[in-house]
């Protein structure tokens, strides 16, 4: 059974999140190792004789990195009815992204405000490292934004010094297709997995405007894909976040250059990230009328019974003048 390994690790990964502490490279999974067999026989007709036993198959998950992830009493576990429903759809798109080279998945996220100065992280070194005692007022803060494509093992990283917004999501979004246009020219739809965000809901009108903006302009068909609440740590792109703090994480990021040359350091699957620092300053609460928003509106394609989760937004056709 030579491709064993690689079936699991494609069943498992879909069901998988990052540590959330991001202090390990562990992804926890919501499949025991029995449903993980039962998987492989009902996905990859695999027979009940020819596969290990369940245990033999958890001690392979170990290995692999996969930790079944165990329920904490003192914590609630929050969950929304249409959860399974939401798994259900973004796992059928994942599927459709290994058969179709029209389709591009992008894993979408920020991560939490970097600090600029002599400040802990909580991490280790091999060399003296010396910290102040106190997180003082920092010198700097900047933000990173990473565009991920799971399916490629490639990451996008922005820096902004200014604020998450709308506006700065679509244009990380431009810029990244404008780099990588040229690797996929078979590409016609962009599948967008985020979480719901503030600046990147779908009932945010900003946010959509600029997603319409940018289908018209790349005549791109874009897919809005959202992980239901409490579950965004399951986005492919927490993986790279979780590499990215482990490996930043003895250093003293004492500067917005030094931020930016570990993050160009940090390997994934064996490739470097592709690292920005973007100037422009972005401004919060930029909001579309009612009126606008109601006309907007039509351009886009809710998933019935999930319409806050999944949005298609189809490219009006580009006409030529003269």
């Amino acid at each position: 059974m030579p491709n064993l390994l690689s079936d699991i690790q494609e069943i498992v990964d879909s069901q998988s999140q990052t540590d959330p502490t991001f202090r390990t490279n562990r992804l926890y999974t919501r499949l025991s190792a029995a449903e993980v067999r039962r998987q492989l026989m009902a996905q990859k007709a695999y027979t009940d004789d020819e596969l290990p036993c369940a245990a033999t198959i958890n001690t392979k998950l170990n290995v692999m990195g996969y930790r079944l992830r165990a329920v904490q009493k003192s914590r609630p576990q929050k969950k929304i009815a249409d959860t399974d429903a939401i798994f259900a759809k973004l796992e059928q798109i994942r599927q459709e992204v290994r058969t179709d080279k029209s389709l591009l998945r992008f894993s979408m996220d920020a991560k939490a405000t970097v600090l600029i100065g002599n400040y802990s992280r909580g991490g280790q070194s091999r060399i003296q490292v010396h910290a102040a005692d106190h997180d003082f007022k920092p010198d700097e803060k900047v933000t990173p934004y990473c565009i991920f494509l799971p399916d490629h093992n490639q990451a996008y990283l922005y820096f902004t010094s200014s604020r998450v917004t709308s506006d700065f999501i679509a244009d990380c979004l431009l810029d990244c297709w404008q780099q990588i246009r040229p690797d996929f020219p078979e590409v016609q739809t962009l599948l967008l997995l985020q979480d719901n965000g503030p600046e990147n809901h779908s009932r945010r009108t900003q946010f959509m405007h600029r997603m319409v903006q940018v289908a018209d302009q790349c005549q791109l068909t874009i897919q809005l894909s959202y992980y239901p609440p409490y579950h965004s740590k399951y986005n492919p792109v927490e993986r790279f976040w979780g590499i990215l703090e482990k490996h930043w994480n003895g250093a003293l990021l004492d500067s917005i250059s030094t931020t930016l040359n570990f993050a160009r350091t940090v390997t994934w699957k064996q490739q470097h990230p592709i690292v920005k620092l973007v100037h422009t300053i972005y401004h919060k609460g930029v909001r579309l009328t009612a009126k606008t928003m109601a006309f907007l509106d039509q351009r886009f394609d809710r998933l019935p019974g999930l319409e806050k989760y999944f949005v298609l937004i189809r490219p009006q056709p580009q006409t030529l003048s003269g």
